[in-house]
């Protein structure tokens, strides 16, 4: 038996190397990197890319319609996003709704202005690699990971606006 074990050692290390690959590749996109490229059009029908974003504070908000604390994100996001537009500040929400068609109803009801893609495909997810949803990305104006927030509870909101103010130099 333990010639057995032996023989199927290299069999067992090579799963466990591929195990451990796997689960390293389902962690968040770390403060300190850079911001991949989102490259969707946005719902409004404008391209939403790195480049289109240099030089502003962005939150990167993955959300979807089914995801109750979204619902309660939402609105606080779109606070903020009226709040520091001017001094430099854009949110881009990605929706990783299946079906495109209950994402409009979605914003309507909550009156959401921030562009606003659709990652059916996972495209950018797959980059950001959010843990929860929502999950909120809030990247400087050089296109640096500054702050990760994963999942919505009262009060974050504020952290988030503290956060904010620091990058764009608000008070």
């Amino acid at each position: 038996m333990f010639d057995a074990l032996l023989k199927n050692l290299g069999a067992y290390c090579l799963i466990v190397f591929v195990l451990l690959g796997h689960v390293s590749s389902v962690v968040a996109l770390a403060p300190g990197a850079k911001m991949p490229e989102i490259g969707l059009q946005a719902l409004s029908g404008k391209g939403v890319d790195v480049a289109a974003l240099s030089g502003k504070a962005v939150i990167v908000d993955f959300w979807a319609t089914w995801c109750a604390p979204c619902r309660e994100s939402m609105p606080e996001l779109e606070k903020l996003y009226k709040k520091y537009a001017a001094q430099g500040l854009t949110v881009v929400g990605v929706s990783v709704d299946k079906e495109p068609g209950v994402i409009k109803p979605f914003l309507e009801k909550l009156q959401v202005t921030f562009p606003i893609v659709h990652d059916a495909a996972h495209s950018v997810a797959d980059k950001f690699a959010p843990l929860r949803m929502p999950s909120s990305f809030v990247i400087d104006r050089k296109g640096v990971v500054r702050y990760v927030h994963g999942g919505y509870h009262p009060g974050d909101a504020a952290a988030l606006e503290k956060e904010l103010q620091e990058l764009l130099g608000a008070k």
